[in-house]
């Protein structure tokens, strides 16, 4: 039996895409997780294992949709294979029923993690560097100005509630009371 398994990262993304390959590939069942790669926890894919017997097929659209670190995704095949479950990718073109395939899915993981690590390094510094100049990265810019919470003091001295004086300013009250604890 041709198992399907569909993941996508957040909840706002459509899995449409994946499960209409995997039925098109010819899957009789479909288990889909909306949830980050990263993430040990999801339940499409524990039921989608559970359910996988000796002979089947667990298929994916991509690899990268089973997981991300080459442990895991290595691990996953090992515990396949040990439970003479086979595996596909249907865009990687990759099937670990064969011996090449089993070759070319610890290739492919290998890239796939590479590719992972190389994003979040490219991350962390392109926000340092932007933190370094003082723009994206430290934080959202505050709806109070500083010509903002100059009037709010003199309001606040003035006798004016928080609430009145968060109006005027058109700010939230969780804002002024941010800028003004104790008030």
């Amino acid at each position: 039996m041709l198992i399907g398994y569909a993941r996508v990262s957040t909840a706002d993304q459509d899995l449409a895409l994946q499960t209409d390959a995997l039925t098109k590939a010819g899957c009789e069942k479909l288990f889909t997780d909306k949830a980050s790669g990263a993430k040990a926890d999801r339940p499409g894919l524990a039921e989608a294992l559970h359910f996988a017997r000796a002979g089947d097929c667990i298929v994916v659209w991509k690899l990268d949709r089973l997981g991300r670190s080459i442990q895991g995704l290595i691990s996953l095949a090992a515990d396949l294979s040990a439970r003479k479950v086979d595996f596909r990718s249907l865009t990687d073109g990759f099937d670990t029923s064969t011996a090449s395939g089993r070759l070319l899915f610890h290739i492919l993981a290998s890239v796939a993690e590479m590719e992972r690590e190389l994003i979040k390094e490219r991350t962390v510094a392109g926000l340092a560097a932007a933190r370094k100049k003082g723009g994206i990265g430290s934080g959202r810019k505050s709806a109070l100005t500083p010509d903002k919470l100059d009037t709010a003091r003199k309001l606040l001295a003035a006798g004016d509630k928080p609430a009145k004086v968060a109006k005027l300013l058109q700010v939230g009250l969780s804002t002024f009371y941010r800028h003004f604890p104790g008030r």
